[in-house]
């Protein structure tokens, strides 16, 4: 370290020798620092050196301020930490690219010169990791270092306040320019109505730039307080916090998500900006900010530095350091544009799982009698699967016309309003993860109204499962006694129906590895349903629908309008019914095209091809066939509902941002309840007397 001190050029604006410096400072050791790795006694030991040679230090503070002098500042503070307004796609692209092979550097500007010293991804880390009040003594003992007789005054201070007003009009215009975009004003239509706040604050930013040149002029003694300006900032937040609030009821999408991130990160910064270029000393203090590079603390043109303002120029300098260490990351990019999107796509979903749960009896008999609906198609899909495989076709035609039958079949179910019991579980978890979010709201969360939430969602699983069950293998076994009845021969010949049977042997064969690639897809077909009806909701669908003059000339007016109202309520389950019929129909396709074990059992299918084989090997089963079928039959079953029921909770409740610590009370509540009332555990409470109507319940409750 005190050789690279005795090296300085005071006049050279060679960036080399500072990364030697901080890389005496930067510990050599990422994870485990040792004592003498350790950086905050690496910054003492600098201050230690610098404090005992003047000399030296005042070299370093001339260094610096050279540096500074001979680079352009307004893009660090603009900039880094900012989104680009280039779209979510492209950003992703850009960092994809430059995780790999980084841009080209140009000295010329300050950001850049940031990146050639603090070149590790994990330097902020070890920047935070030292005091701020070591900081500031170490900026101190260079700032106060006497200079020599024939030094010449420096100009750092000056360029660095001009960069930040020259960052502040910057981002003005950037905040101006994002506030009127189509994909905002669409959102919040009311910003029409009067004064745009985004319009309004660069109006006052370029009044407020005005009146500070002036004061640098020495016109004026001081400007005007930017307290206007900050109120039309606040006005602009605002209106983004409506647009994000909005978005749960009238849908969201990933660049309208991606416009708002970048909006509130520049309203932020403008905060920032603000209150360090300050002079009048009445603005509030905004939240954490940065300074610039490792030079001295922003001052105002008279030499007035509050200790405030110094903790805030060091709050804003590690944050544009951490924001260029991680400008090409990933995993931000996603966290900070998707969680919304996510939210959305979950609360969709959850606002659909509510009519999957069983309140009572009368709703578990409702409920079994729809999945009898759906078992009863489900044995003639199978038995159309099985027909198709007898065409031969090639692979990838095949597999079109299995999505095919899956998809139409699936469609025809939800139109029917019949409900297939797999499709449960993705809808109920984010049912599920929106009570929790809504029971813990600062109070505590009840576990007994959770376990009772849990308890419906488990008995209505078990009856719809059972409505499947209990239909499909009935019609898929008079589908094939029929058919041999018509055409005189099986369906299957006895080699097809072994091979059906193997298909769901759970000992002998990776069938229920199948039954959790189709969990997985099970949950991908809840978040397509959740991801349409936003996109309904967000695009106004329903709208869009009734404007197709063909249409209107085709259905009429009135049918037209309840064709509209019908896609825009229901384009989330008809998409999310599609797509999960193409998964099931293409995996094995997908497979086949690379070499590896991929393939699907579902609960109701493999229910159907039981009743199949059965019928094709003239029941000449044994006994321990038959319980390794059924065994695979209900293994296949439980392990569909709980990997799609597993991945929905974990990411809605990832996409809610709730961390539950409460299973044990949770299961020792749902044990409570299975002892106490076993019945009511499986069957549900009791149906209440149906009244004639509403004056005969109040007499009832009366008397």
């Amino acid at each position: 370290m005190l050789a690279i001190l005795e090296r300085i050029d005071p006049d050279s604006d060679r960036i080399d020798l500072l990364v030697d410096l901080v890389d005496c400072l930067r510990p050599r050791h990422r994870w485990v620092w040792q004592k003498e790795d350790d950086p905050v006694q690496a910054v003492r030991t600098l201050t230690q050196l610098l404090r005992g040679n003047p000399a030296q230090a005042w070299a370093l503070r001339r260094y610096i301020t050279t540096l500074l002098e001979r680079r352009r500042h307004t893009s660090l503070y603009s900039d880094i930490g900012i989104l680009s307004n280039d779209g979510f796609v492209t950003e992703l692209k850009r960092r994809v690219t430059y995780r790999f092979l980084p841009p080209a550097l140009n000295d010329l500007y300050l950001s850049d010169a940031l990146d050639q010293v603090l070149y590790d991804e994990d330097d902020h880390a070890w920047i935070r990791m030292v005091p701020n009040a070591d900081w500031m003594e170490l900026f101190d003992v260079i700032a106060d270092a006497p200079p020599p007789q024939d030094a010449t005054p420096d100009r750092a201070r000056y360029v660095t306040l001009m960069g930040l007003l020259d960052a502040i009009r910057t981002l003005s215009c950037r905040i101006c320019a994002l506030g009127l975009e189509p994909r905002l004003v669409h959102s919040y239509s009311e910003i029409e109505d009067f004064d745009s706040p985004f319009l309004m604050q660069n109006i006052e930013v370029n009044h407020y730039l005005d009146e500070y040149a002036r004061y640098l002029d020495g016109k004026i003694e001081q400007p005007e307080p930017a307290r206007h300006l900050l109120v039309m900032l606040d006005q602009c937040t605002e209106v983004v916090l409506k647009i994000r609030r909005g978005a749960q009821s009238s849908g969201t999408s990933v660049a309208l998500t991606y416009l708002l991130v970048a909006l509130q990160q520049s309203i932020d910064r403008l905060h920032k900006l603000l209150y360090l270029v300050d002079v009048s000393g009445e603005l509030p203090s905004a939240p954490s900010v940065n300074l610039e590079a490792v030079a001295s603390s922003v001052a105002t043109p008279a030499g007035l530095v509050t200790s405030d303002r110094r903790l805030a120029a060091i709050a804003l300098a590690e944050e544009l350091i951490e924001a260029h260490n991680t400008k090409y990351r990933v995993r931000g990019l996603l966290r900070d544009n998707v969680d919304l999107l996510a939210r959305n796509v979950t609360e969709n979903a959850s606002r659909t799982g509510e009519h999957y749960i069983a309140e009572t009896r009368r709703a578990l008999r409702h409920m079994f009698v729809a999945a009898s609906g759906a078992g009863f198609i489900v044995g003639f899909m199978a038995m159309f699967k099985i027909m198709l495989g007898y065409l031969h076709t090639a692979p990838l035609v095949e597999a079109f016309l299995f999505s095919m039958n899956y998809s139409l079949g699936f469609i025809l179910i939800y139109v029917l309003h019949f409900t297939v019991a797999t499709k449960q579980p993705a809808m109920t978890a984010q049912h599920i993860a929106a009570s929790l979010q809504n029971a813990d709201n600062g109070r505590g969360l009840d576990v007994d109204s959770l376990a009772t939430l849990v308890t419906k969602v488990f008995r209505t699983q078990i009856v719809a499962v059972l409505g499947n069950v209990a239909l499909a293998f009935p019609v898929a076994w008079l589908i094939a006694v029929g058919y041999k009845m018509i055409n005189g021969n099986h369906m299957v010949d006895p080699a097809k129906a072994r091979h059906l049977l193997a298909d769901i042997d759970p000992l002998h064969g990776p069938a229920l590895f199948y039954a959790a690639v189709a969990g997985v897809w099970l949950f991908v077909a809840g978040l397509i349903s959740g991801y349409y009806d936003n996109k309904a909701l967000y695009t106004r669908m329903g709208q869009r629908v009734r404007q197709l003059r063909s249409l209107r000339r085709l259905l009429g007016p009135a049918r037209l309008e309840r064709f509209s109202v019908y896609v825009e309520d229901n384009l989330g389950s008809l998409m999310g019914n599609f797509f999960f019929g193409l998964m099931l129909g293409m995996t094995g396709f997908v497979g086949f095209l690379l070499g590896l074990p991929l393939d699907i059992r579902h609960v109701t299918f493999s229910t159907a091809n039981f009743a199949t084989a059965l019928v094709g090997l003239d029941y000449a089963l044994s006994w321990t066939a038959i319980g390794t079928a059924s065994l695979g039959v209900a293994l296949i079953g439980t392990v569909n509902l709980l990997v799609s029921f597993g991945l929905a909770l974990w990411v809605a409740m990832r996409a809610r941002k709730i961390r539950f610590k409460r299973g044990i009370l949770l299961v020792q509540a749902l044990g409570r309840r299975l002892l106490t009332a076993p019945v009511e555990f499986f069957l549900g409470p009791k149906d209440l007397p149906r009244l004639a109507n509403d004056s005969e319940l109040i007499m009832r409750d009366t008397k």
